[in-house]
């Protein structure tokens, strides 16, 4: 079977995968052991025949897992099953390269005997006791008395944590294939090594899979030799490391100084000098959390214009060589970020950010305007501190095209707070396109643009990056508002939370459209607080979405945007730039949506 060239995610290449109903279809597990042994052997001798300087993407993948399953022929329902098994063994011989102390198992905690099981649940996922009643200490032990690190833990974020945290480079785990399209998808991208088995069914109690693969997988030896898959971990890990607390004050040191909030004994605010308040809280809030996904782009673009060896299997090296400069500079696109969400929470009054209660809900409305403001100014000076090291030129179109992403983000957020003022609440889906490309777009913009400057003139990638830009900002939002519609536990945010907020979404403008009267006035009726409580507002809101179409609409309008940008990427040059802009599409778009 034929492979693709190191540039070959062109965009007739990544059309979106099934959702819904067929996507779901297209996860059973082969019903006997005779079958996935059969798929078992086929993916790992198509394996052997794939280049392997580049990840292996979701598109791919599946189509050549169709192919094997066609040439087999087997049913497509075994599709995601048939991807994992490929995945597994298109990694094999790259894990083989790591040591055993450097991989990290996971377990499902749904193999556990859910009836007599005592252990109990911390931040690391199931504490095991180790009492006999299943296999996991068991499995457990086996791959700890080899070095593992292992989680009995599907999807926990203190597995991204570990990985960026530079502990592990490989990961090999155990799930149900809902699980593990949802964990591994990102790890598999940014191109660490990774190998799975899938339980046999997804009912999450009592679970059971092909135990004796699971061992032979702990068992994969160790033997040295070269990884030869590029990847972004070790960008990634520079990205997050700077945003560790030490990393932070040595780049930037605090100017007022004293103790941290954390160095407080909880005393807080009340144990600081009234003057280092603000700079007290600001710090403590660039430590909370976040994806650190635009100082990436920064770094990875500096990167890709200077040749791509971070992106390289052994980049690790190119990183560390970094400037403080250039961090310096990544350091700042995160803090305008970090800006921009205290100034979005007061602005619409959300409760919670990265799991912890907002500034204004802590500190007050007032404090967290100011704070915000600060964030700011710290951004700002950040880069203008580095004049001599870059040069005047350099820094003055840093600030000057910084400074104009500020002004069209908050013309973006204002149109937003506009619309929320008026009682009509009409709005056409173009302007609510209109509206995402400002109050997005230009942060993904300013962050692609800096990591290009940095590494040279920037001229002729103004436009490819402006319109790229923004194709992936209005579909990043879009992707955004369908996740509304989903809730999500981990920044504790509420299903359907956009229309009790009264934010103006593609969602609502679509559903405007299509609505007959009486449902638009109802809907209209439900935003404007008439219903008896939040969850009865939601549900029906959710009901006349699904009655006009509005969720695969706004796919389908996702898919629009995610195929512009990737076309875009089509024609840009190095092409470590274009393999760049298409791994953005695929990690903040993903096609499984």
């Amino acid at each position: 079977m034929a492979t693709l060239p190191s540039d070959r995610r062109s965009a007739a290449a990544h059309d979106s995968a099934p959702s819904g109903r067929v996507a779901d279809r297209l996860k059973r597990v082969p019903e006997s052991r005779a079958e996935r042994e059969r798929l078992r052997a086929a993916a790992f001798a198509l394996a052997s025949r794939l280049e392997k300087s580049q990840p292996l993407l979701r598109p791919e993948m599946e189509s050549h897992a169709r192919a094997l399953l066609a040439e087999l022929g087997l049913p497509d329902d075994y599709l995601g099953w048939t991807m994992v098994a490929l995945g597994t063994a298109f990694w094999r011989e790259q894990v083989v390269a790591i040591p055993h102390d450097r991989r990290l198992l996971l377990l499902p905690h749904c193999m556990r005997n859910a009836e007599i099981c005592r252990a109990e649940y911390d931040e690391f996922g199931l504490q095991c006791r180790g009492c006999g009643a299943c296999h996991l200490a068991e499995l457990r032990q086996h791959a700890e008395s080899l070095g593992y690190r292992v989680l009995i833990a599907e999807g926990s974020p203190i597995v991204l944590q570990i990985i960026l945290a530079g502990h592990v480079d490989a990961v090999l785990g155990v799930a149900c294939l809902n699980s593990l399209e949802k964990a591994l998808d990102k790890i598999l991208l940014v191109g660490l090594p990774s190998m799975a088995v899938p339980l046999l069914a997804g009912t999450c109690r009592d679970t059971a899979t092909d135990e004796d693969w699971v061992r032979e997988m702990i068992d994969t030896p160790y033997r040295p030799g070269p990884v030869r898959t590029r990847t972004y971990v070790h960008l990634l890990r520079c990205a997050a490391q700077t945003f560790e607390a030490q990393e932070i004050e040595r780049l930037a040191p605090r100017v007022r100084g004293g103790p941290t909030l954390a160095e407080t004994n909880g005393r807080g605010l009340a144990a600081l000098d009234p003057i280092a308040s603000t700079e007290a809280i600001a710090y403590d809030f660039l430590l909370k959390g976040g994806k650190h996904l635009r100082p990436f782009i920064t770094l990875a673009a500096y990167d890709a214009m200077t040749g791509g060896h971070g992106a390289a299997p052994d980049g690790a090296r190119s990183v560390e060589r970094f400037s403080d400069s250039v961090r310096r500079v990544a350091l700042a696109m995160e803090v305008f970020h970090k800006a921009s969400l205290v100034h979005d929470d007061v602005e619409d009054d959300d409760p919670f950010r990265y799991g912890h209660p907002t500034l204004h809900r802590k500190y007050g409305t007032a404090a967290a305007i100011n704070v915000g403001d600060y964030l700011v100014g710290f951004g700002y000076r950040l880069i203008a501190a580095e004049r001599h090291a870059l040069g005047a030129d350099v820094v003055g179109d840093l600030l000057s095209r910084l400074s104009q992403a500020h002004t069209r983000l908050c013309e973006g957020q204002g149109a937003e707070l506009a619309w929320r003022e008026t009682d009509a609440m009409r709005l056409a889906p173009l302007d609510a396109l209109k509206i995402y490309a400002l109050k997005t777009a230009p942060a993904f913009e300013a962050a692609l643009y800096a990591g290009i400057r940095l590494a040279g003139p920037a001229e002729p990638y103004h436009e490819p990056i402006a319109r790229f830009s923004r194709h992936l900002g209005v579909a990043f939002q879009i992707l955004n508002d369908l996740d509304d519609w989903k809730g999500e536990t981990s920044n504790k945010r509420t299903r359907g939370s956009d229309v009790l907020g009264r934010r103006p979404t593609v969602l609502w403008a679509l559903a405007l459209d299509a609505l007959s009267a009486n449902d638009r006035h109802e809907l209209l009726a439900l935003a404007a607080g008439n219903a008896l409580d939040d969850r009865a507002a939601v549900d029906r809101a959710a009901e006349l979405y699904d009655r006009c179409g509005v969720f695969p609409k706004a796919s389908a309008l996702l898919a629009k945007y995610r195929r512009r940008a990737r076309e875009v990427a089509d024609a840009v040059e190095p092409v470590e730039m274009r393999n760049l802009l298409y791994y953005f599409v695929d990690t903040i778009l993903p096609a499984t949506h």
